[in-house]
């Protein structure tokens, strides 16, 4: 097992991950879902209706509430923030991330867009 599956594979012991279909129902009840592929790969593949999009390099400024870069949304670590990229992978180390700075609601999406599209969720 190569080093990145050693990091992801513990990164995902720490997150409760989310399928579309429980993604959705948190959305429904106030949790936001981030998406931090890049602008090429969101042309490419297509967007989520009503994600927040916060491209990977910008994650953890943007959303730790002790920073100055914060967006007004990440005003709580209570917060649940919900993170996809295209396939479930960088997401899953992107909230472990999240994690890290404390904000221990931080999960992401299986699958990704791939998921949630083929949900029938796009």
């Amino acid at each position: 097992m190569s080093r990145i599956d050693e990091m992801l594979a513990a990164a995902r012991t720490r997150i409760d991950r989310v399928g579309p279909e429980r993604a959705a129902a948190l959305i429904a009840d106030g949790a936001r879902l981030v998406d931090i592929r890049p602008g090429w790969q969101r042309a490419d593949e297509g967007e989520f209706a009503d994600a927040l999009v916060i491209e990977r390099n910008h994650l953890e400024w943007r959303l730790d509430p002790t920073s100055d870069a914060h967006i007004p949304e990440a005003d709580s670590a209570d917060h649940v923030w919900i993170i996809a990229c295209s396939e479930g992978y960088t997401s899953s180390l992107a909230a472990a991330s999240l994690q890290d700075l404390g904000l221990h609601r931080a999960t992401d999406l299986i699958g990704g867009y791939h998921a949630w599209k083929a949900a029938g969720l796009s």
